[in-house]
């Protein structure tokens, strides 16, 4: 009895962790621990300007005041814009979620935002990503890149963001206590921040 009744009680205290983590994330794909009270889910295409300035000016911030401190576990999503000026979007995702399955994303993230406006207008995206990787990681990441499952996910992070009616990149998806709420205002990091930390104390 004693023994059953300790089991309920832990699976209890489970519970609100087994709920925080979204059940699809790809673990490469993501920073912080899965039971953090907050999940952050951000939604980008390699191709918009706006989420190149997120992913370089923001995000380390976002990284530092809730990830690494446990705050929040933070879920990258592919979201490639299906519109004829970002037609290199989706190769982007292919290459960044085939990296992500050998430990490469953040690399080839930071590759692609930061090279953006070179391969954006020329579709050479592999001329910007081969120099993050070695020799053998390149071969796994061509090959993955045309790999069924790879295709899969992202086409699976596209489909959520059009259920959840996300209408534009970035937007970051905040979950708390199973409410889901979009953050599309980042002219001041300042009012995400404290909008997370008012949420923290609900």
């Amino acid at each position: 009895m004693e023994n059953m009744r300790s089991l309920a009680l832990l699976l209890a205290a489970l519970l609100p962790a087994i709920a925080a983590a979204p059940p699809d994330v790809d673990k490469g794909k993501a920073l912080g621990n899965p039971s953090a009270p907050i999940v952050l889910e951000l939604y980008s295409d390699y191709m918009c300007p706006h989420c190149k300035h997120l992913h370089e000016n923001i995000l380390p911030a976002i990284i530092l005041d809730f990830v690494n401190s446990g705050k929040a576990y933070l879920v990258f999503r592919e979201y490639p814009l299906a519109i004829p000026q970002h037609v290199y979007s989706r190769p982007a995702s292919y290459f960044a979620t085939a990296a992500a399955r050998i430990g490469k994303y953040q690399p080839v993230a930071d590759a692609l935002f930061k090279n953006q406006t070179s391969w954006s207008m020329t579709g050479k995206l592999w001329d910007f990503i081969a120099p993050v990787l070695t020799p053998a990681e390149q071969k796994k990441v061509q090959a993955l890149a045309n790999d069924p499952g790879v295709m899969a996910e992202v086409q699976r992070d596209y489909d959520s963001a059009q259920r959840a009616r996300l209408n534009q990149t970035p937007t970051m998806l905040i979950t708390y206590k199973g409410k889901q709420t979009p953050w599309i205002y980042w002219d001041d990091y300042n009012l995400f921040k404290s909008y997370v930390n008012d949420l923290l104390k609900k």
